[in-house]
């Protein structure tokens, strides 16, 4: 098969482990970005396309230039991903979505951020860097309360994390959420206002669909305390529009540290969330570690095998392959 692996801008794919498991077949991997008529023309011949998260949007357009395209193979949710489309054309497009494997590299990136924005890592070392001395004092993490937005298993991993340093733990998220919090022996808050009102730093753990779009709206983040630090290493659609921006100007909450943001890749110094002088930014690195990459693209290579095999799994439309 004509396996084509998209976006691997850091080209690590060909050096893990796992890239054998394609030994076989004829394989290229783009370690650049592409769009419009470049992108349709390096696909071309392709007869599978391995995505790289949500890197690249597979829609109509795309598919009705690919004639030979039989299968999208992936990993996790696909709003990216046109799957009507898919359908539509008779192209198979498998997804797993691992119920149980925590993602250890998004939630050890969290703790990275919680700890930078509270030491302010990034402002004291480019003082040492500019062989300048101490700017300011920061604050210990022990005693205090982190907010949780989101009982699941990233968020799971930041509390163990949180309760290593000593801090208080709470939780706020869906009705089915917050149940099984409290069945687990966890803290909820009272209310969604308390959960907001009160913790030192806040962290976002859910996944972004139709009904965890815009959750976090404005009149949330103004109840956020001028100190505190909401972490967003999720995706940034959980926040309304404009209102992440808008309630740093005003002050609450005091400081966020972002992954992730509403257009990515961001290229422009001057994007006022990433320009802005109460944010840290990192580009989107949460699941970036090649042990990270090696587990995910196991998954999506044996994807490609099983249908070659003629027994698909996770399959998102099996009913293209159940037609005649």
């Amino acid at each position: 098969m004509k396996v084509h692996l998209l976006d691997d801008w850091a080209d690590t794919l060909r050096g893990l482990p796992s890239f054998a498991r394609l030994s076989g077949h004829d394989v290229s991997v783009w370690t650049d970005a592409a769009e419009g008529d470049a992108l349709t023309a390096r696909l071309h011949e392709a007869e599978v396309i391995c995505l790289f998260r949500e890197r690249t949007r597979i829609t109509a357009t795309l598919l009705d230039a690919l004639p030979n395209l039989r299968m999208i193979s992936g990993r996790g949710v696909w709003p990216h991903v046109d799957v009507a489309a898919c359908t539509a054309r008779g192209i198979v497009f498998c997804s797993n979505k691992p119920a149980e494997a925590p993602n250890h590299a998004a939630a050890e990136l969290t703790w990275a951020l919680v700890l930078a924005a509270m030491r302010d890592l990034p402002g004291q070392m480019a003082r040492a860097k500019a062989g300048l001395w101490q700017s300011g004092v920061g604050r210990t993490l022990a005693g205090r309360t982190i907010g949780l937005y989101g009982y699941g298993r990233i968020g799971k991993l930041v509390a163990a994390y949180a309760r290593a340093f000593g801090m208080r733990v709470i939780w706020w998220g869906s009705d089915e959420g917050r149940a099984r919090a409290v069945a687990a022996g966890e803290e909820v808050a009272q209310s969604r206002e308390a959960f907001f009102a009160t913790p030192d730093i806040i962290s976002l753990h859910m996944r972004l669909t139709p009904s965890t779009t815009g959750i976090v709206t404005p009149a949330d983040l103004a109840l956020m305390g001028a100190r505190s630090v909401l972490v967003n290493t999720s995706r940034a659609g959980l926040i309304a529009p404009g209102a992440l921006l808008q309630a740093l100007n005003a002050g609450r909450p005091g400081q966020a540290a972002l992954d992730v943001f509403d257009v990515e890749p961001v290229t422009d110094p001057g994007d006022p969330l990433v320009s802005h002088p109460q944010v840290i930014a990192t580009p989107h690195i949460g699941f970036v570690t090649e042990d990270e990459f090696d587990l995910q693209f196991a998954d999506i290579y044996d994807q490609v095998n099983a249908l070659v095999a003629g027994k698909p799994i996770h399959v998102v439309n099996p009913e293209v392959w159940s037609r005649p």
